[in-house]
């Protein structure tokens, strides 16, 4: 229902009430029906209501503006919330990894300050606050990106800072700020304006808009009086294509239509995969090593007591100092489990993809989604703007003959003689200019057709200003509804005059007596040159190109007469004909056919015909021969199981509305796919923010579109959205890499301190310090080796994992638990034989459970890690682990680096480290038995096992299936 206001003599105070007089306590809002405006007197109705004027606007009163402005707002919206680097920083605190972290933390620094649970007080403390450092560190990284991302996006959003309006107040016209417009303002409106506000019509010529971004329609819509058929109501965030005039603000700032769009994209968002996964994975860890602990307690314990009962030994007070150790052995099993280079490994490979995808001119706002992108089984692309330039360009032409490709060649396809004709035709009979768009760029303004025609003529190496300026119009035949066509009259000189005319191809062609042979003469125009051209002209249309004709002819002043509203237009010459079209962006059909190499379906969503779509969706590649196309009111019909079932094969959603599919992407969702959205309308908003990962264009983009979306593409490069899946997919391996690297250690060291506790004097062969630098310092620097290898185009030939994917996979479990059982029976042969071993191997007298025996079980562990490191590279069945190693020095730094530290920790740790200093000889032994993971490596890669990923392709010879659900959905 329309509402208006009913104002009291005092601007400040005001009723309102809908058109039914009842009491609705709201703004005014621009009415939904041209009747809801005749109801309540048209527009002189509304701006008596408002207490305006059509001819006069408001009056220049500073109290009553200053009221009007409190009671029905500005015509600004609210800059985007922005978090304080403290709240970010709180947010990421609710990682649940890093909540298990903290408190084991905080109860491994309270037990080992104490005297009753620590051995030594002085160092006890280290190992917690050490994990609380890597906390902090990953809180820091994470918070100081997100927060990096704000400002990014507020810098991008000034694209769209303030400009001057022309209005009418107090019967002046003047120039205002965009920010000081007010309900009831008179706006003047011109060709290129971005409308600025809600309004209704008062009068104006020939205004043409392009609401494709609100509605999605591609189609411009005239402005007038709906007494004459046309659409009085003006849509805040849409384009003046043509014309000019005036109309009546009603609505501005949060109460207009694009800000109430703008406003309502402000919502949470939703848990990505990964950090569903992720959070998964930190319950079962906790779960693992909670477990562990209480087998620890369970076993010992009793045991402890029976040894008492069996030496026959009296419990004292010394024995609660005996438990209490063995609490905080158990303490240490459950910290050991958790791993603590997760979090950071995973902030390293998002700020990582993330700044890289920032070179790449994707400009990521949310970090996590470019992780999320690199799952995306599905892509819902808008189609103008997106697929195609959004500029409409001519493609083709027969002027004097046939021309199926427009290149700077063609002039030298068309005779010289027409050269000047064509020229001046299209530069005098249009009402397009060159100017500075509201993207800063300097490109043609006004009607899309007229610009596409401006840059037709700028092949032939025409300047319009100067034909302008230099030629004498006398009057311009304006086009309408009705004539289908525009005209001026040139004066020549020596009485003479020239009339320029374009329009609808047909009905030009039937207004024209003669035509332009292949060598530029002038011929008769006879019935088989006519059905040449008819031909020509259904042949574009087929191939959904706008034709347009062109003609002249020639007069003197006795056959024309200047007070006519038409132009002489009978027997006119016929230049030919142009085929325009929004042409494809050149990397389109590359990039959905790398989409498709990827497994990964592109379905076009447009507010477009079905023809159009269907033509556009073939050249691009997403059409098959076995796809689906629906129209949108079809699917508004269509019932949720409905549209489930023809899911698999759609791929065209023609003349869609932003609540089709929007609708769309929900079902998509709901069928278990990870959701990739891509649009640069306002109309693209709901979807954009629905979908699991967004991609608006940066440079023709509104600010809706990229207020809701996730990644901005800089460039509106739409072949940017394949590397963003490359590095999403990259980023994804990253954390994999790191998870089959880090859980071999947790698995191995976990076990060895267990059954070293329960099964020798109660200590594990791993003291605290020597985890502590396993778990931390050199987990933390193989999460920046393994998160920083840069994707390469292999990632692209295999299918997208899909949401339901488990996050270690059947290969990962192989290879984990085969090195994990590898390197436990290498651990028990030198817990248990080692001393035996290394004395019959150095011919030495090592004592067996001795410092020096355990600074070797300690040190083979560390190269079984380092060397297990390099197989962590590989993911899969993929038997070159050294492939493109080279290409991340950062990895191959880090590795000796380690190893390094490594050499310092054992030969120079002494007491605090619990090592001894080892010979030449013993280095060699702990190097080459950790090298025998290498071939262990590949002999686990030679296993058999294929990953449960689900197959997907739209092409005909497969049968598509869902993540999800693959019984759910039938083929179409």
């Amino acid at each position: 229902m329309s509402i208006i206001i009913s104002h009291v003599e005092d601007y400040g105070l005001h009723e309102v009430y809908d058109i039914n007089g009842n009491d609705l306590q709201d703004l005014v809002n621009l009415p939904k029906d041209p009747k809801q405006l005749e109801a309540i007197g048209g527009v002189n109705g509304l701006a008596q209501k408002l207490r305006s004027s059509t001819t006069d606007g408001l009056q220049k009163n500073a109290n009553a503006l200053s009221s009007r402005a409190e009671t029905f707002g500005k015509n600004v919206l609210p800059d985007p919330p922005m978090d304080s680097l403290f709240t970010i920083m709180k947010d990421t605190l609710k990682d649940e990894t890093l909540i298990i972290l903290i408190i084991a933390a905080v109860v491994s620094i309270i037990l080992g300050s104490i005297k009753y649970t620590s051995e030594n007080p002085k160092t006890g403390w280290i190992e917690g606050v050490a994990i609380l450092f890597a906390v902090i560190i990953v809180t820091i990284v994470t918070s100081i990106n997100n927060f990096k991302n704000q400002q990014r996006f507020q810098d991008l959003n000034k694209k769209s800072s303030d400009r001057q309006v022309k209005v009418v107040r107090a019967g002046e016209q003047c120039v205002i700020s965009v920010f000081n417009l007010l309900v009831g303002d008179v706006l003047m409106v011109d060709t290129g304006d971005i409308v600025c506000t809600d309004g209704v019509f008062i009068d104006g010529h020939s205004i043409v808009c392009d609401e494709s971004s609100i509605t999605g329609e591609s189609n411009p819509i005239k402005k007038g009086h709906d007494s004459q058929g046309f659409d009085p109501l003006f849509i805040s965030g849409t384009i003046v294509q043509e014309g000019f005039g005036k109309m009546m603000v009603t609505a501005v700032g949060v109460n207009s239509i694009n800000g109430k769009i703008l406003m309502s994209l402000r919502t949470e968002t939703e848990d990505t995969p990964l950090q569903e996964k992720l959070g998964e994975l930190a319950d079962r860890i906790g779960k693992f090593g909670l477990g562990a602990a209480v087998l620890l307690l369970l076993i010992v314990i009793p045991k402890y007591f029976l040894q008492l009962k069996v030496d026959d030994i009296p419990i004292t007070t010394e024995c609660l100092s005996d438990i209490t150790k063995i609490v905080v052995s158990a303490i240490t099993i459950v910290v050991v489990a958790v791993p603590e280079g997760l979090p950071l490994a995973v902030t390293v490979a998002l700020a990582y993809g993330m700044l890289k995808m920032y070179k790449e001119n994707n400009l990521v706002r949310n970090m996590a989604s470019c992780e999320t992108m690199g799952g995306a089984t599905t892509i819902c692309s808008d189609k103008t703007g997106t697929l195609t330039t959004n500029q409409m360009t001519v493609v083709a032409g027969h002027i004097s003959k046939l021309f199926e490709n427009v290149d700077h060649n063609v002039k030298h396809n068309i005779p010289a003689q027409l050269h000047s004709i064509i020229v001046d035709g299209i530069c005098l009979n249009s009402n397009a200019y060159e100017g500075v768009s509201t993207t800063g760029r300097t490109e043609f303004i006004g009607s899309k057709t007229e610009c596409a025609l401006l840059k037709f003529v700028q092949l032939f190496g025409a300047d319009y200003q100067t034909i302008r300026s230099t030629s004498n119009i006398k009057k311009l035949y304006p086009f309408t509804s009705t004539r289908k066509r525009m005209a001026v009259l040139v004066e020549l000189g020596n009485g003479r005059y020239r009339l320029y005319v374009k329009g609808a191809s047909e009905i030009i062609l039937g207004r024209c007596s003669t035509y332009f042979d292949e060598n530029g003469n002038v011929q008769q125009m006879g019935n088989d040159a006519r059905r040449i051209y008819e031909d020509t002209i259904n042949r574009f249309a087929t191939d959904t190109l706008r034709t347009i004709g062109l003609a002249y002819s020639d007069f003197d002043l006795s056959q024309i007469d200047l007070e006519s509203a038409d132009e002489p237009s009978q027997n006119l010459c016929f230049i030919g004909v142009v085929g325009i079209r929004d042409p494809i962006r050149p990397e389109v059909p590359h990039a959905v056919a790398q989409f498709k190499r990827a497994g990964v379906i592109v379905r076009m969503v447009t507010g477009d015909n079905l023809i159009t779509a269907q033509n556009i969706a073939k050249k691009c590649g997403i059409l098959s021969s076995n796809g689906v196309c629906l129209e949108g009111p079809e699917f508004q019909r269509m019932t949720n199981d409905e549209i489930d079932r023809v899911l698999p094969r759609l791929q065209v959603l023609a003349r869609s509305s932003p609540l089709d599919k929007r609708r769309l992407v929900e079902r998509l969702k709901e069928a278990g796919e990870i959701v990739a959205v891509t649009g640069d309308g306002t109309n693209d908003g709901p979807a954009l923010k629905m979908a699991h990962v967004g991609f608006s264009m940066g440079v023709t983009g509104t600010e809706v579109a990229i207020a809701a979306s996730d990644v901005v593409l800089l460039d509106d490069n739409f072949a940017s959205i394949v590397r963003a899946l490359l590095w999403g997919r990259n980023i994804y391996d990253s954390i994999c890499k790191f998870l089959q690297f880090q859980l071999t250690i947790n698995i191995v060291a976990v076990i060895v301190a267990l059954v070293g506790n329960i099964s020798g004097n109660g200590e594990s062969p791993l003291t605290v310090i020597q985890l502590l630098w396993v778990n931390l310092i050199m987990d933390t620097l193989a999460a920046l080796a393994l998160a920083t290898d840069p994707p390469h185009e292999g990632l692209l030939d295999r299918p997208p994992r899909g949401k339901d994917a488990p996050l270690i996979s059947r290969t990962m479990w192989r290879d984990i638990l085969g090195q994990a059982a590898f390197q436990l029976c290498v651990q028990f042969f030198l817990l248990y034989r080692g001393a035996e071993f290394y004395n019959n191997i150095l011919g030495t007298d090592m004592p067996d459970n001795g410092v020096e025996h355990y600074t070797m079980i300690f040190n083979t562990f560390v190269f079984l890690q380092l060397f297990n490191e390099i197989n962590s590279r590989v993911l899969g069945n993929s038997l070159n682990i050294f492939k493109h190693i080279f290409n991340n020095p950062l990895f191959i730094i880090i590795w000796f680096v380690t190893i390094g530290i490594q050499i310092v920790f054992v030969t120079f740790g002494g007491e605090a480290t619990a090592t001894v200093k080892l010979s030449i000889a013993e280095w060699g032994i702990c190097v080459l038995t950790g090298v025998m993971s290498l071939p262990l490596g590949f002999l686990l890669r030679l296993i058999p096992i294929k990953n449960a990923q689900v197959e997907r392709s739209m092409d005909s010879e497969s049968t598509p299936l869902f993540s999800k659900s693959s019984t759910r959905y039938s083929e179409v």
